[in-house]
């Protein structure tokens, strides 16, 4: 990679997407941030793009020109849902953001990325699926087997694919179930390492992801859960 890499990360205004870029700015990147709010970073080698990622027509033309030597995609959105009562415009958002726009991106900065690039997913352990999270779950699943068929397709260059599997952590995507009188301490009681997690407990896994380190390892499912359900 160059000595100054240049990272493309969604999601880049809050939470988790937001941790990941303060991470590569102060490993020496350069990154630019894609969402639809302008993210806290303020750093000479960050760039915001203003995009709304719904808008997938608008994807293309917006990273117009833009050659990365890593492609992050940490955007996500989270609706539930007990079949039943499901609400099929929730599960048409989620597919289009986790699926359509994860797949548009891997076309569109596949052929731009150097030898030894980077691309990296955010999933979730409850791919595997979860009671009211089905379709969060199919979403999620479905980026798994992209990213494994794309980690084939790109290994003779050298690019790796990886998925990233958050657990529960304290991000504006769960957030509101953190105080919930159940939810919040069944988290806690089936965590071994007993809390939720925090960004910065997750960037570690992208920087890695994203470095030479991690020259061997692709078609991964890299989970970071502090060991949910082991108790």
């Amino acid at each position: 990679m160059d000595d100054i890499p240049h990272a493309v990360v969604t999601g880049a205004s809050s939470g988790i997407g937001a941790a990941i870029v303060e991470r590569l700015l102060r490993d020496g990147w350069r990154v630019t941030g894609v969402s639809r709010r302008p993210g806290p970073a303020a750093h000479p080698a960050y760039h915001h793009l203003a995009l709304d990622l719904s808008d997938i027509d608008a994807i293309a033309d917006t990273l117009a020109g833009i050659a990365p030597a890593a492609l992050v995609h940490a955007a996500g959105v989270l609706k539930v849902g007990r079949l039943g009562e499901l609400d099929h415009d929730d599960g048409a958002a989620m597919w289009r953001l986790h699926v359509d726009v994860a797949e548009r991106l891997a076309n569109l900065f596949a052929p731009r990325l150097p030898q030894g690039g980077r691309i990296v997913f955010i999933g979730s352990r409850t791919a595997s699926g979860a009671p009211g999270r089905g379709q969060y779950a199919a979403t999620k699943a479905a980026l798994v087997a992209m990213a494994r068929s794309w980690a084939a397709e790109l290994a003779p260059r050298g690019i790796t694919v990886n998925v990233v599997a958050p657990g529960w952590f304290d991000s504006p995507l769960v957030a509101r179930w953190k105080d919930h009188p159940e939810l919040g301490q069944g988290v806690l009681a089936h965590t071994a390492l007993g809390r939720w997690g925090a960004p910065a407990d997750l960037v570690g896994a992208y920087e890695f992801l994203a470095s030479d380190a991690s020259a061997f390892v692709t078609g991964t499912v890299f989970t970071v859960d502090g060991g949910y359900l082991l108790v």
